[in-house]
């Protein structure tokens, strides 16, 4: 499998070079030069197939031959060492819980694999390291900093933005120590985007080995596509047409969705619901693609004002508007509505929602409206316990303390400040 840049002006690499190099020299993210259909018996029979089969069957084409398949296996079985429940919260609506991993966040699975990947792609390499250069808005530091602490070769450098992360997200990611190192960063998300992109093509940083734990590399983002594969593994039973709502930021769960769906994953119709951060949802309304700065909300992770993955879903559609419009809609909503979503829920059926997940359910809603005899399935893609300030008070509840938390909450916090690129240069010199 070969990878190329999606500005067209790099060479093609292979599966190793896209994960050690993350983004391409013209600045591209890359994408898979095929996507070959999985064959009409591997849905007949997914029932009876474990979660580590689907995976492997699923993920191998892009890896090819550059993983032995035992290494492959194994890396997929430590990736997936934890479940992924499909809760029913209202008839025909099921919550597909992607946060029983160890930090909590569905970016374990991205996280747990791309480490693995490059762990076994840095084996032989005795002397030099690579530095994995990550930003992010919330539940991708923790993740990262879980997934490669204590890898062998890798350097871990996360930033963030300050006070716009909440307090358990940060201690996820400030205070592990050995190999990782977190860097607050005086702005907001797209502030430590761009820093970290710079960074990629600075020519005088090459030494560093930088490589990208965003879901702009494709060991951290492909690996995404398993979630939904194991959802319709639990409802093909019901035999009915299945809608998916992911709550979007950068773009990254919902791109590998597709990249499921184009593998043959019978998905009727996706569903990408935002915050007040609706770059894409005015998009499908306009036609005009105008990122705007990113605003602070209560679903922090989704505070992206230009989402990365969305080059990869319109090349998905050869930047067809309206074709891609049959497979997918987009839609905003705002922290008021978020909160009354929580409360309906938990109203209903007792169900939990954290705010993501509350904005994922509020765009099922809307998009069910065209799909009366389907099924919804919204992604909760982070634990409550990681947003208490606002899911307490909210729904006037105490959330437990689950293991996986309690154990960075007695730590200490360490973070560098850094206000500029020259700032996060510097620290990398």
């Amino acid at each position: 499998m070969k990878y190329y840049s999606l500005n067209h002006n790099a060479p093609k690499v292979s599966f190793q070079e896209a994960v050690i190099q993350g983004l391409a020299i013209d600045k591209g993210l890359y994408f898979p030069e095929t996507i070959l259909p999985l064959p009409p018996t591997f849905f007949d029979a997914i029932e009876n197939k474990s979660n580590e089969e689907i995976a492997f069957e699923s993920i191998q084409q892009f890896v090819g031959d550059e993983i032995p398949e035992a290494t492959l296996k194994q890396i997929i079985a430590e990736t997936l060492c934890f479940d992924f429940p499909v809760v029913e919260v209202e008839k025909n609506i099921y919550s597909l819980e992607l946060f029983h991993g160890p930090t909590m966040a569905f970016k374990d699975v991205g996280a747990r694999f791309m480490s693995r990947c490059l762990g076994y792609f840095n084996k032989d390499n005795k002397d030099s390291k690579n530095t994995v250069l990550v930003a992010t808005s919330g539940d991708t530091g923790g993740a990262v900093a879980s997934g490669f602490l204590g890898v062998k070769g890798v350097e871990v450098i996360i930033l963030y933005p300050s006070g716009k992360v909440s307090d358990i997200q940060e201690r996820q990611l400030t205070t592990l120590g050995q190999n990782i190192k977190a860097l607050e960063v005086d702005g907001v998300f797209d502030d430590c985007q761009d820093m970290v992109k710079k960074a990629f093509l600075d020519e005088s940083l090459k030494h560093k080995n930088l490589t990208s734990a965003n879901s702009i590399n494709i060991a951290r983002w492909l690996p995404q596509m398993f979630y939904f594969f194991f959802a319709y593994k639990t409802l093909k039973k019901q035999n009915k047409p299945l809608v998916f709502s992911c709550p979007s930021g950068n773009f990254g769960n919902i791109c590998a969705g597709i990249i499921a769906k184009k593998m043959g994953l019978p998905i009727e119709h996706f569903v990408a619901a935002t915050n007040l951060n609706d770059t894409v949802p005015r998009f499908l309304e306009n036609g005009i693609y105008d990122p705007k700065p990113s605003k602070a909300t209560i679903s922090n992770a989704m505070d992206v004002g230009n989402p990365s993955n969305f080059i990869r879903i319109q090349e998905m559609y050869l930047n067809d508007l309206e074709q891609f419009k049959k497979d997918f809609s987009s839609f905003m909503f705002s922290d008021a509505e978020t909160i009354e979503a929580m409360k309906t829920i938990y109203n209903t059926d007792g169900y939990i929602a954290e705010p993501h997940g509350a904005v994922g359910y509020l765009g099922l809603k809307k998009e069910l409206q065209n799909h009366p005899n389907a099924i919804g399935i919204f992604l909760e893609t982070a634990h409550p316990i990681k947003f208490l300030d606002t899911v307490e008070p909210t729904l006037n509840v105490k959330l437990p303390i689950p293991t996986q938390i309690e154990s960075v909450l007695g730590k200490e916090k360490v973070s560098v400040k850094i206000k500029t690129y020259e700032d996060l240069k510097a620290f990398l010199e």
